[in-house]
């Protein structure tokens, strides 16, 4: 019996093989490849989806899919032009379900979508510095109703803070449970929404008596989140931006930060202004305006200066913070453990 086994298996071992050569040999007679599908392409560019038939195989139909996505087909071997401007920015793969000759095979390539133009670089100016807590390590930055509201990390000392900017006095506080690491902060319709870091729960509290009315969770790590007035924007440390429903906290779509000749990664704390979103990006110095509908980087500030001008110590971390007072339209940016807050003006 146990000889009767292991000949099946062996058998069976040697069938598997053969039928993975053969569809890899099925799979080399065609190929994805022209002139217009570059390894690196811009929204307003298209392309021609077509095959190379390799050995002029008689084609009955090809079904083309960008990122699973049906987009079109063809008899034989016809040309399908195709237009990227609805396409998010980011990798992208084609596939081509090809029928011929009585059988088909699925073959696939791809290409990457970078931004159209090149970030603008503005600068800034600092308009007044004020005391920071230098034992916050800052997540979250926004104001509301005049009040700067803050979220803090670091597990067992994550808070939710307000905060008189002036004076960096904090004038109330909630403490989170030891188990969560505070992350990014928004204000939607009075309500505070605050995330964590991995332990994929959310809170939300009455903005303005503070008071934790729910919780909800979420599929990915926490890290910043905005809001465009209708629906949430959560960043979990790729290159992702969710756009989340603020009711069921479902993701309903998302982009993906590029700039035109990078991705960028580690998208941190956020804050939405005049219809963009402003990003740090986590231990860069810098920030990043962003285009919520594209995810294209169109400015960047390089605010690597403003970490000379804070007390240097053994806990000082990343440049972290953004928060738009729409009173004075100006901008408040600090970071992790840094002493100092600074108000801002932007210039080009």
């Amino acid at each position: 019996m146990l000889k009767v086994k292991l000949f099946a298996f062996i058998t069976l071992g040697v069938i598997s093989t053969s039928c993975k050569e053969d569809e890899n040999a099925l799979k080399n007679l065609f190929s994805i490849e022209n002139s217009t599908i570059k390894p690196i392409l811009k929204l307003e560019e298209s392309i021609d989806l077509v095959l190379q038939n390799k050995e002029n195989k008689a084609i009955d139909s090809v079904v083309y899919y960008i990122n699973e996505v049906k987009i079109g087909s063809v008899k034989g071997n016809e040309k399908l032009p195709f237009a990227l401007n609805n396409q998010k920015l980011g990798n992208q793969t084609i596939k081509a379900l090809v029928y011929f000759e009585g059988q088909n095979i699925d073959i696939s390539s791809g290409f990457s979508i970078y931004a159209s133009a090149e970030p603008k670089i503005l600068n800034y100016k600092i308009v007044n510095t004020y005391p920071h807590d230098i034992n916050a390590y800052t997540q979250g930055f926004e104001f509301y109703n005049g009040v700067l509201l803050e979220g803090t990390g670091q597990y067992k000392e994550s808070t939710l803070r307000k905060t008189d900017y002036k004076t960096g006095k904090v004038t109330e506080q909630i403490k989170l449970e030891d188990k969560y690491f505070g992350e990014g902060i928004t204000v939607l319709k009075d309500k505070i929404y605050q995330l964590t870091w991995k332990e994929k729960t959310g809170f939300i509290y009455d903005a303005k008596t503070f008071k934790l009315e729910k919780t909800f969770s979420f599929e990915t790590e926490g890290w910043g989140i905005t809001n465009d007035g209708e629906k949430l924007y959560m960043s979990d440390g790729s290159e992702k931006i969710y756009i989340l429903n603020p009711e069921t906290f479902k993701v309903e779509d998302y982009i993906n930060v590029y700039t035109n000749g990078a991705k960028i990664e580690a998208v941190n704390e956020m804050e939405w202004i005049n219809g963009k979103i402003w990003a740090n990006i986590y231990q860069k110095d810098a920030i990043a305006v962003i285009n919520p509908k594209t995810g294209a980087v169109e400015n960047v500030i390089n605010c690597h200066d403003l970490r000379s001008k804070v007390t240097q110590h053994q806990e000082l971390d990343a440049f972290n913070g953004i928060a738009y007072n729409p009173a004075t339209k100006t901008y408040f940016v600090t970071g992790k453990n840094w002493d100092k807050t600074f108000e801002i003006s932007i210039t080009e």
